[in-house]
């Protein structure tokens, strides 16, 4: 993607940047989809360090690994740190855990179709470096003193700001994956209620995904971890953002929203200097203390933009990041309960209707129960088992409506099949692993990497 240096000489040309995302030809619109998930050494299921070490693969070998199978590589200060091909990109979280970024596609069919291929692929790497990649929202295993930190100038900032916000932002930077879905727009209108709909049932899409249940060998007591460590990691960037639901929300209130939040860094050059806890208003007046003078330009809008968590955010199009990572029937299944919902007029009007009536007490207290418990989670006396089934039938005839066909003859629907599971038994993925730990695995915690390694 090009670096657009022009500078930023007014609120207004931030507005008009999230402007240009919408999208009124609908047959435009398009799937991104992303998965992070751990990897680890077969053997005594350790995690890799990024160079390797005892003549084992590292984090480094990994990425040469697609590199010679085709993918380009990008560089930090000489080490390898992410690879690129036909729009995709693979690349390294905090804590070494592997992510894949898609390429923006028209079906769901086509972005499963690319996680599959890219998971046969980390297989045969696998297969050849005696590693193992594990979909999981937590680390079951590794305290956070033991997770080895990649070499990547912006995580630097980030370790070393986290704790003076939160206490659990090094546990989300390396001991957490998540899977999300990137998706389109109309208008600003359309935005709007996009986003109202998607921050709403974000938490029963943290239920229904919930596989988070172990730390450090143990039950934590929670059924998604991952998404208990977010209330905890910095105020100013997480959360469920009331004003979204308010009179006013539209590209304007939200560039209000990305200006109020602290700041991490700025780029010059290749390089990251440190701004953390600095100002983009001050920076916009030329005042930013780590560049004195100088004004922001587009990119370092753009940069300023990736530093914000929400349970949705904003871009040129909305992120869904209310889901654990974890198997590949949910890798695809994430991107069709959103793309059901939101990308049919009929299916989005009776989501928006469904949650029309919640106050932000309801939704605030969804947010903070699913974590812990799941699909017993309530909203009003509604228990999320029979939301669920709500959600998914309103999905289910979004798929149908879209009418996207496989070559196979199928539509999309099938797509949904592990969450209508779920919501039939009740059962969490976390659910299903805590009985298997104290059922067939006789509590050996270990059983994990083998069982739930793609």
């Amino acid at each position: 993607m090009p670096t657009d240096n022009s500078l930023i000489e007014s609120k207004t040309q931030l507005v008009e940047f999230l402007e240009t995302g919408s999208k009124p030809d609908r047959s435009t619109w398009r799937i991104g989809s992303e998965h992070e998930k751990f990897i680890f050494h077969r053997d005594n299921q350790g995690p890799l360090s990024y160079a390797g070490e005892n003549g084992k693969a590292g984090i480094r070998d990994v990425l040469q690994a697609f590199v010679s199978r085709g993918w380009s590589p990008v560089e930090e200060d000489g080490n390898i740190i992410a690879a690129l091909k036909d729009g995709a990109s693979v690349t390294l979280e905090p804590g070494g855990q592997f992510e894949l970024s898609g390429a923006p596609l028209e079906t769901i069919h086509q972005t499963c179709n690319e996680t599959s291929s890219h998971l046969k692929m980390a297989k045969e790497i696998g297969e050849e470096l005696d590693i193992g990649f594990l979909g999981l929202g937590y680390h079951p295993t590794l305290k956070r003193e033991d997770v080895p930190v990649m070499p990547k100038a912006r995580y630097d900032i980030m370790r070393n700001y986290m704790p003076t916000v939160g206490s659990l932002g090094l546990d989300m930077m390396l001991r957490t994956c998540t899977v999300q879905v990137n998706l389109d727009f109309a208008s600003e209108a359309d935005m709007v209620e996009k986003f109202r709909i998607s921050l709403a049932l974000q938490p029963l899409a943290t239920a229904l995904f919930a596989n988070s249940p172990l730390k450090e060998g143990r039950p934590n007591g929670m059924r998604s971890l991952r998404s208990h460590v977010w209330t905890d990691t910095d105020p100013d960037r997480c959360g469920m953002l009331p004003f979204v639901f308010e009179d006013g929300m539209g590209f304007e209130r939200w560039v209000d929203h990305v200006l109020d939040v602290p700041m991490y860094f700025v780029r010059r050059d290749g390089k990251y200097i440190n701004a953390a806890g600095q100002s983009f208003r001050d920076f916009m007046k030329g005042d930013l203390p780590a560049l004195r003078g100088e004004l922001p330009t587009m990119e370092d809008w753009k940069d300023h933009m990736t530093t914000l968590f929400p349970e949705v955010r904003l871009k040129t199009f909305l992120e869904m990041r209310g889901a654990d990572g974890g198997p590949w029937s949910r890798l695809c299944a994430l991107p069709a309960l959103w793309v059901g919902l939101l990308y049919d007029e009929d299916a989005q009007s009776e989501a928006a209707d469904l949650v029309k009536d919640w106050t932000l007490a309801d939704m605030s207290a969804m947010r903070d129960n699913a974590p812990m418990m799941g699909m017993t989670t309530e909203v009003g006396s509604v228990k999320f088992q029979e939301l669920a089934k709500q959600v998914l039938a309103i999905a289910d005839k979004g798929l149908k409506n879209r009418a996207k066909i496989s070559t196979s003859g199928e539509t999309e629907q099938g797509f949904l099949n592990a969450l209508w599971e779920t919501a039939e038994t009740g059962k969490t993925p976390a659910d299903v692993i805590l009985e298997d730990l104290n059922g067939k695995w006789g509590g050996d915690v270990t059983r994990i990497f083998s069982e739930y390694s793609y």
